[in-house]
């Protein structure tokens, strides 16, 4: 569940999100109407605070986070947004998630691109901190993001160095922010005072998280919708956009995981999605099409175990095909937002299932061609090393969860400009390039490049490049040949993750 809060106003009837229809759109809706139907499958409470006075509203915030035990979703009551963005943001895993907008720049250099740093190549003595750059969607550009979070916000009396974005509204805070978020709004609540007429209610919250220490990451719309309107006419502009816009193809988009291995994304994930879609639309659930995976695989296995080359080339194309409908099936359930304990365990029990006993077909098909069972001992070592790399896999992964978030620099509150923060930052990111912490950051920079990116992805062995070489060697040479593949690319792969998890441990 998620704690819902409106962001509301006091204007005067004409501009009220309650007076504003969305002509363009079914039903001829008020944009209020339309945002409280969206967001009370989240929350049916649906807590509004009036954001006139901006102290009242602050400590009225203030209360919510104090109370709640769910992850929190701020958003402006005069917002004009996709559903599938709302899901999006909702669903970040990150303590905090803003949606912003860039101010295009004339040039970005390497260290623009940097969110441990200084965001530009100018010295920090250098850097004069401004108020702003003008205005985007309606908002002054009061903010700092980097690659992935929010640097410094500005307001009215506290200058930002180097503003490139606004922050367009929706906040996603977690649950283990929300004891910072009460203490943040109270803080900012006795300050008020100090505050312009053109400060942003949610910039300041975001002002403050972000100087109280919260990594605030960032999305941007991307291919979907999101404006806040306060006339008529922008309430118009902004249904004729979004009503132009194929909510439904960027839905299906997102049903891709965006950080897939090499063959997943270029020979399966390209066409998988309209396979996802037509089963969701048929009302096939994750569950069923995982059924459909493990029935493949089985008869793969089965062709693999006669060890005649017709059935071994039949039996590559069904194991590749296994592994279609195995990115299908979560495919299906991000599509459908069908998602459950049950239908998560059988994925990853199953997709073991389907290896292993692929490895035994394999060697089955060995032996009754009259080839010798010292197979046997390629595919237990096949299968032992695969075992331990999923356990492996595992456990870091828990250990890793249990890890405390790193922590940012802080700043008061009442500092007129970002100076302090940003030298500490450059402290930080200094600290951070030394030793091992600065040659993990150099390999992960290396990742600029798609020639280093993608080797990188397809060094450790993942599903995907292990189904296709087990499809290709078996269908063209033969199962020793398919055994020695997947102990030499996997003893590799096994390495090199060891490797990198033991200096991410030291770090």
């Amino acid at each position: 569940m998620t704690r819902v809060v409106l962001l509301g106003a006091s204007p005067g009837p004409d501009t009220s999100p309650t007076g504003l229809r969305l002509a363009a759109l079914p039903g001829n809706p008020t944009v209020a109407e339309r945002l409280r139907s969206q967001l009370t499958s989240l929350d049916p409470r649906l807590a509004t605070i009036d954001s006139g006075d901006v102290a009242a509203a602050l400590n009225a915030l203030a209360e919510v986070a104090e109370s709640a035990t769910e992850n929190l979703f701020i958003i402006p009551e005069n917002s004009v947004v996709h559903d599938e963005l709302i899901y999006q943001i909702t669903k970040a895993k990150r303590g905090a998630l803003a949606l912003v907008a860039k101010e295009p720049r004339p040039e970005v250099t390497e260290e623009e691109q940097d969110d441990s740093g200084p965001e530009d190549n100018v010295p920090i003595d250098e850097a004069e901190p401004e108020i702003g750059l003008g205005r985007l969607e309606g908002l002054p550009v009061r903010s700092r993001v980097g690659k992935s979070r929010v640097v410094s916000v500005g307001t009215a009396s506290h200058a930002v160095t180097r503003p490139n974005a606004v922050l367009l509204g929706p906040l996603h805070v977690s649950a283990r922010n929300a004891p910072i978020l009460a203490e943040t709004c109270r803080e900012l609540a006795a300050m008020a005072a100090t505050f312009g007429e053109d400060d942003d209610l949610l910039q300041l919250i975001v002002f403050g998280l972000v100087r109280n220490g919260v990594s605030v990451g960032i999305r941007g719309r991307r291919d979907l919708f999101y404006r806040r309107v306060t006339t008529q006419e922008e309430a118009n502009e902004a249904g004729a956009e979004m009503s132009g816009m194929d909510e439904d193809r960027a839905r299906l988009n997102n049903a891709v995981k965006g950080a897939d291995g090499f063959f997943t994304t270029y020979f399966v994930s390209t066409y998988s999605r309209f396979i996802a879609r037509w089963a969701a639309r048929r009302g096939l659930t994750p569950n069923q099409v995982t059924l459909i995976s493990i029935a493949l695989g089985v008869a793969a296995a089965a062709c693999f175990a006669t060890g005649d080359r017709p059935w071994m080339v039949l039996g590559g194309v069904l194991i590749y095909f296994a592994f279609v409908f195995d990115c299908v099936d979560g495919q299906v359930a991000r599509y459908a937002r069908k998602f459950g304990v049950l239908g998560a365990w059988l994925d990853a029990t199953f997709d073991r299932f389907k290896e292993y006993v692929v490895f035994a077909g394999l060697a089955i098909g060995w032996v009754v061609s009259g080839n010798g069972d010292d197979i046997w001992i390629l595919a237990l070592a096949a299968l032992g090393l695969q075992s331990v790399r999923h356990l492996l896999d595992f456990s870091f992964g828990v250990a890793n969860r249990r890890k405390p978030p790193a922590k940012l620099p802080t700043l008061a509150l009442d500092a007129p400009d970002d100076r302090d923060l940003r030298q500490a930052l450059t402290r930080r990111k200094v600290e951070r390039s030394q030793g091992l912490r600065g040659l993990l950051k150099m390999w992960t920079k290396a990742g600029k490049f798609r020639a280093v990116h993608w080797a990188r992805k397809m060094i450790v062995f993942p599903i995907g490049e292990r189904f296709a070489a087990i499809a290709i060697t078996a269908a063209l040479f033969d199962a020793r040949i398919t055994f020695l593949t997947l102990v030499i690319w996997g003893s590799v792969a096994a390495a090199y993750t060891l490797t990198g998890r033991l200096m991410r441990s030291l770090v």
